[in-house]
């Protein structure tokens, strides 16, 4: 098993990718595959959030790249700023992480908060993509960023 021990800033080309969902990308351990099949696993410090590009480095030096992995998520398109500010408002008080960008926002789907924001006049849709939702106010600001 290849042990991936911690995360690297742009020291050289990665050998392999590790695509992961986002809860995955939240553990600190974890046993898995890398894409090519190989066992790995993560020994990571706690409290890190893997993202997309993020580049790992094994116990013997091999670098592996974290893919964002295809998810089921819910996406909001919207140009009304007061519209999305309230559907992040009712979301953020869910405790719901949620992913965004200009005139749109994302979350793992769930069919009782798409008809929530259905409810508030927003469309939603299905689709399947990578998740990356925000870090938070409170999070370790020290994110590696490439």
């Amino acid at each position: 098993m290849i042990h991936l021990t911690k995360t690297i800033s742009c020291e050289g080309s990665p050998q392999a990718t590790l695509t992961l969902p986002f809860a995955n990308r939240t553990k600190s351990r974890l046993r898995t595959s890398l894409d090519d099949g190989r066992a790995a696993g993560l020994f990571l410090e706690r409290g890190q959030v893997l993202e997309q590009g993020d580049l790992l480095s094994s116990e013997d030096g091999m670098i592996v790249e974290v893919v964002a992995a295809q998810e089921r998520v819910s996406v909001v398109r919207c140009e009304n700023p007061l519209l999305m500010a309230k559907a992040c408002y009712h979301l953020g008080n869910r405790h719901v992480p949620l992913q965004i960008n200009a005139g749109r926002l994302q979350y793992l789907h769930d069919h009782v908060l798409d008809n929530m924001l259905v409810g508030l006049g927003l469309t939603v849709q299905v689709e399947m993509v990578p998740f990356q939702p925000g870090s938070g106010a409170y999070s370790n600001h020290g994110h590696r960023h490439h």
